[in-house]
């Protein structure tokens, strides 16, 4: 049994490994012209949370949150982290030494519920980007890069299994 501290010391380098990788295929979007995400509109969300406003019109509009950009980025990948931590706490830590993709890709599709009912419509683009001028490509965009942060959970586990410092520490 995994003590909250040990979950999360693995969770982390996990959730931000998987992270990196969808951060790459966001990257690789924008090079194909395929806009994505843009993390200062993140941290600008999340610093309005923390006036209790959790909905805008159209977060572009809204005004501008001090250090925003970094807000975002932080944000961003806590949730990496705390959605590693999630998979970690219901797969157990025998996954994190032989890694399968199957539960990792699988969380990965779930956690699209995330931006699908709650990031979406709090930036003012509704229920799984249904106020956007292509609501099914944006919404299906988001499922496929999630199936990536899922694709990104398996391989940063797997390359923690087979670095020995990093397998052994996670023991």
């Amino acid at each position: 049994m995994q003590t909250e501290f040990e979950l999360f010391t693995r969770a982390v380098p996990i959730g931000i490994g998987a992270t990196v990788v969808m951060d790459l295929w966001a990257a690789a979007l924008r090079q194909l012209g395929i806009p994505s995400l843009k993390l200062s509109l993140l941290g600008r969300w999340v610093g309005h949370l923390g006036r209790g406003r959790l909905i805008h019109q159209d977060i572009g509009q809204s005004a501008p949150v001090r250090g925003e950009r970094l807000l975002g980025v932080g944000a961003h990948y806590g949730i990496g982290v705390s959605f590693a931590a999630l998979l970690l706490f219901f797969v157990g830590e025998d996954w994190v030494a032989s890694p399968r993709p199957g539960p990792a890709v699988l969380l990965g599709v779930v956690t699209v519920l995330a931006p699908w009912f709650i990031l979406q419509p709090g930036l003012g683009a509704g229920i799984a980007s249904s106020k956007t001028k292509t609501p099914l490509f944006n919404a299906l965009k988001s499922l496929v890069t999630h199936t990536v942060f899922g694709v990104g959970l398996y391989l940063a586990a797997l390359a923690g299994a087979i670095v020995p410092w990093s397998a052994a520490a996670a023991r």
